[in-house]
């Protein structure tokens, strides 16, 4: 029968799960998308933020150093500031007290006035060599000093204001514009601490992210008080090698972590505001919640591969069982059993498929029986008809050979033909032993040999071999087909072997000849019609005989055709050892 071939189908399981990744997908991509959109969003915002507070810090500090400028302008115009520069020309001591005591005023009044950002403030008088200064402690006059300091720019150098003696300084000299002594200059000098540029820093730091400081190349940078020394260190050597502009953003990797470095520029004091933002920290929540929806997304797939897997168990296996059940009944297998262990829907569909394939296998095997039987009855009616010749023709031999004076002849004739049609006659038993029907075939060869001087033949059969039982008359046909279409074809042929072995749990039995034989395309024919069911245009003898030994035997037993060694036909006879047979030639073997 030829096998149908059956489309290319996608198992439910493929199925389902490539749905359930095809939705996933764009999901992910969408997420995936929309999270590096926020993420973009934010990071520039961050960036527009940070850049503005820092451009609103650098002006806070910007607008109070213009205050101070302008106020030490103003003040170096001062009626009594101009007084106490000017010539020594005192009403009396109480005149010069109230001048001293109206310009350290004036002074106290204004550092007052701007508590949150401290200024030192002095007035030198380079004609009486004096000065005056707001501080607790008191100020000597120090022309050299005067001199190295005196510029247009703030410097930052050693003071009084903090700890380390570092102060921002910047000096006003009246001397017609230009910034140097002249011999009679008045000089208003203003200074402030590092403190104050910490003041602005950690007030900043209360409302961002960062961690600022106060930088220039060249000098200890000014850190808010509650700054990272190893955080400030790092980026110190990092913006050392820069070549740093009045505004200016890059993202940094400082102690394995990621920073938005933003830096402006402070005109007035040359030094830069710089706040390092971490990235990690503020995108850290976005990070997670990306990772978590992934790892979501990652464990619905997991469960709905989980599904998958448990559908393809309980219901596309059983189907596949149930398909493949069905397709051994369509090829004949009527055997076929489907075992299932799970206890689900698909059960009693295993159970009634089971039932009907126990079912039909009784019913053909109960049509094979019965048809078998009634190829028996023809059988045994068409030898009926065929053994009268076969006996008419051995009389007639003996007849000739009596007239011939011939005795041993026609005994030999006589025993031949009396033990051969002894043994066909007894029918009350299906089987025989092996051994009697080789001798059942000695006697007609012996026949055949004593009719036609042509025939020749041998039987090589082992002792073991010959006391199995075989059904009646199984080796007949192929040793009669051997001499009528075989030997009997031709003139120059006649040798006949049968020759059994037994071994693997088999026997088997050769019967060649020497005559014509059949071509391949006949042999392979012969051979198909054995594997299919009986035909109304086909001979019943060697079909039914196979089925005899297949029914006696089982499936794995057989019976096929070929070209003999000797150059003619060959019928080869294969049959399993019945399992009660094995287990009793153990038994001895192990005794």
């Amino acid at each position: 029968m030829k096998k149908t071939r059956q489309p290319f189908q996608i198992s439910l399981f493929n199925k389902y799960l490539g749905l359930i990744v095809l939705l996933f997908i764009p999901i992910g991509l969408l997420f995936a998308y929309s999270n590096n959109v926020a993420t973009s969003v934010i990071g520039k915002e961050i960036r527009n933020s940070n850049i503005k507070q820092l451009s609103f810090l650098s002006s806070q500090i910007e607008s109070r150093i213009n205050q101070t400028m302008d106020f030490v302008f103003t003040f170096s115009k001062d009626p009594n500031v101009q007084k106490y520069n000017g010539l020594n020309i005192w009403d009396d001591n109480y005149d010069w007290m109230q001048t001293r005591y109206m310009i350290l005023e004036k002074m106290a009044l204004q550092s007052g006035v701007v508590n949150i950002w401290p200024v030192e403030f002095t007035v030198y008088s380079q004609q009486h060599k004096e000065a005056l200064s707001n501080t607790s402690t008191s100020v000597a006059y120090d022309e050299d000093y005067l001199n190295l300091h005196i510029s247009k720019n703030w410097t930052y150098s050693e003071g009084t204001q903090d700890s380390d003696g570092m102060a921002f300084r910047w000096f006003y000299a009246d001397s017609l514009g230009q910034q140097k002594l002249t011999g009679s200059s008045l000089v208003v000098g203003a200074s402030f601490g590092a403190s104050n540029i910490q003041n602005l820093l950690d007030t900043y730091k209360e409302g961002g992210q960062g961690d600022p400081l106060f930088y220039a190349p060249g000098q200890k940078p000014i850190l808010n008080r509650s700054a990272s020394p190893e955080l400030a260190e790092e980026l110190t050597r990092y913006l050392d090698g820069q070549t740093l502009q009045d505004s200016m953003q890059k993202t940094v990797e400082l102690n394995e972590q990621r920073y938005l470095v933003s830096l402006v520029k402070s005109p007035q004091l040359d030094w830069y505001l710089v706040d390092p933002v971490p990235l990690d920290q503020i995108l850290g929540p976005i990070s997670s919640s990306r990772n978590l929806f992934y790892l979501s997304l990652g464990l619905l797939l997991v469960i709905g591969a989980f599904f998958s897997i448990v559908l393809y168990r309980d219901v596309q296996r059983p189907i596949l069982k149930l398909i493949r059940g069905l397709k051994k009944v369509q090829l004949g297998d009527f055997s076929a059993r489907i075992h299932a262990k799970a206890n689900s829907e698909f059960t009693f569909l295993f159970y009634r498929f089971n039932d009907m394939s126990a079912q039909i296998e009784a019913l053909i095997d109960n049509v094979l029986k019965e048809r078998l039987i009634a190829q028996e009855a023809t059988m045994k009616q068409l030898q009926a008809q065929i053994n009268p010749h076969f006996l008419y023709n051995c009389l007639g031999y003996m007849i000739n050979m009596a007239q011939m004076k011939d005795e041993e002849a026609v005994v030999k004739m006589g025993y031949s033909l009396s033990s051969y049609y002894r043994y066909i006659t007894r029918m009350e038993k299906p089987t025989s032993s092996l051994h009697d029907e080789i001798q059942l075939i000695a006697n007609y060869l012996d026949i055949q040999t004593m009719r036609n001087g042509r025939i020749h033949y041998s039987i090589d059969i082992p002792e073991e071999m010959r006391k199995h039982q075989v059904p009646r008359l199984m080796l007949q046909p192929f040793v009669e087909n051997a001499v009528i279409h075989g030997v009997s074809k031709s003139y120059s042929s006649g040798k006949i072997r049968i020759v059994g072995h037994i071994a693997g749990g088999f026997c088997r039995i050769w019967v060649d000849d020497d005559g014509p034989g059949l071509n391949d395309e006949k042999l392979d024919m012969l051979n198909s019609t054995m594997k299919g069911p009986m035909q109304e245009d086909m001979g019943y003898g060697l079909w039914n005989t196979n089925q005899r030994i297949i029914n006696s035997f089982g499936s794995r037993s057989s019976l096929t055709f070929s070209a003999s060694e000797l150059g003619g036909f060959r019928s080869e006879i294969v049959w399993e050892i019945p399992k009660d047979v094995k287990d009793v030639k153990d038994t001895k073997d192990a005794s």
